[in-house]
């Protein structure tokens, strides 16, 4: 996609985010990786709703300004998950009100209800709080990048990324339905897990047709678990305690490890 397209359409998807609220007021960005070192984003303190492709900026991987339009605060997000996954191609931030409300609620959108979401999104983890435009965010992120199509940010909103603009927005829109049908269900009482074998049915589905690769068998995908498939992927451990100023990181080797030693300690 050229750059002439690539506003054009980021400025479609803008639309589409402020008409289904989204987005409200300036909320939310959307980039494109338009080569390997030039980035298309929606600029700062601007409505998505009201953008004009002329208003659009572009900035290299380091996020310096190759244009007179200044770039969104939160283009570090973006441009750590470009660095983290060269598959991607294009970003989506949004605060959907349904995905936002798991976000806030401290909870992550991985239950096995839908056999869509599991065939093409995959769960969806919940990341620690992290201030937005500061590396903090970034920082929550990155042990989620490689394995996750979508993030939700605790108290904060949510992200997903594709291989184009489409792929990034449908992702997004996927997330927000998937919320919103959970919610629905637990005020009717709660919903019907997909049994085991429909799962690993679904995984093996989705790995040979291409919609999902096995990187996102991953940290937070529960019912990977709950099918008896297993997750090759390192799991961050990341405490909330910090001992003179560090924060402390475990694989999931290291954490069984850990545990194993405090079991024998403890007999």
């Amino acid at each position: 996609m050229d750059e002439s397209q690539a506003r054009k359409l980021i400025v479609e998807i803008g639309k589409l985010l402020y008409d289904r609220s989204y987005v409200v007021s300036s909320d939310g960005n959307v980039s494109c990786r338009l080569d390997e070192n030039t980035v298309l984003a929606t600029p700062t303190m601007t409505c998505k709703g009201r953008m004009t492709e002329d208003c659009l900026a572009l900035t290299d991987m380091e996020g310096k300004p190759l244009s007179d339009k200044r770039a969104s605060s939160e283009l570090a997000m973006h441009l750590l998950i470009y660095k983290m996954r060269p598959d991607i191609r294009a970003v989506c931030h949004a605060h959907p009100p349904h995905g936002t409300a798991f976000a806030v609620a401290g909870l992550a959108i991985d239950e096995p209800i839908l056999s869509e979401v599991i065939l093409t999104l995959g769960c969806v983890p919940l990341t620690e709080y992290g201030t937005p435009s500061t590396s903090e965010l970034t920082q929550a992120m990155e042990p989620y990048v490689v394995n996750h199509n979508a993030l939700l940010m605790a108290n904060h909103g949510a992200v997903a990324y594709g291989g184009d603009l489409w792929q990034a927005f449908d992702r997004l829109e996927t997330l927000e339905h998937t919320a919103k049908i959970a919610i629905l269900a637990r005020a009717l009482g709660g919903a019907n897990d997909l049994p085991p074998d429909a799962i690993e049915k679904l995984i093996n589905i989705r790995e040979k047709a291409g919609y999902l690769k096995e990187n996102a068998r991953c940290q937070a995908c529960g019912y990977l678990h709950s099918a008896g498939i297993q997750c090759d992927s390192p799991i961050v451990v990341r405490t909330t305690h910090e001992t003179n100023g560090a924060r402390v990181s475990l694989t999931r080797e290291e954490l069984i490890e850990l545990l194993s030693q405090a079991a024998t300690l403890g007999n």
